[in-house]
């Protein structure tokens, strides 16, 4: 656990240019973003509670917001998540987590403020950026970054 407390703290120093972040998803169905409970985390992304060293097991590269419902930025940037979900459908997955709900993940990657993105390649550390990014910034970190194109 401190193994990984020290890697995602070293990550936060490969923030990729940004400006603000994600918003809980209103109503039910169309969302293309999903919501990650501590549990489904651990199923979908990454066993932290057996595991030191990152190993990602999902099956496509992922985003993931770190995000509260009341964080003005975080509800700015949601929309962008959202249409990012839509156009990159089968290529990537995005995942949000509220971290008052989760604050076992925030604590176990370090979150200290919000918004923050983890941006996940499949065979790479992955990357954490802060804040509310632009639509460009956004599709610059999966098409550079995650998808390689």
């Amino acid at each position: 656990m401190k193994r990984l407390f020290l890697l995602m703290t070293a990550l936060v120093s490969l923030n990729i240019a940004c400006t603000s972040y994600a918003q809980q998803n209103k109503g039910a169905g169309g969302s293309h973003v999903k919501s990650l409970t501590k549990e489904a985390f651990i199923k979908e992304v990454f066993d932290f509670e057996n595991n030191t060293d990152w190993k990602f097991i999902g099956e496509k590269p992922a985003i993931i917001d770190f995000y509260a419902t009341w964080c003005g930025p975080c509800k700015q940037i949601a929309p962008r998540l959202e249409t990012i979900a839509q156009e990159y459908e089968g290529k990537i997955n995005v995942y949000k987590i509220d971290v008052d709900k989760e604050p076992a993940l925030a604590k176990a990657f370090g979150i200290r403020s919000i918004p923050t993105l983890l941006f996940i390649p499949m065979k790479e550390i992955p990357q954490i950026a802060q804040g509310a990014l632009s639509m460009e910034d956004l599709k610059n970190a999966v098409d550079n970054f995650m998808l390689k194109k």
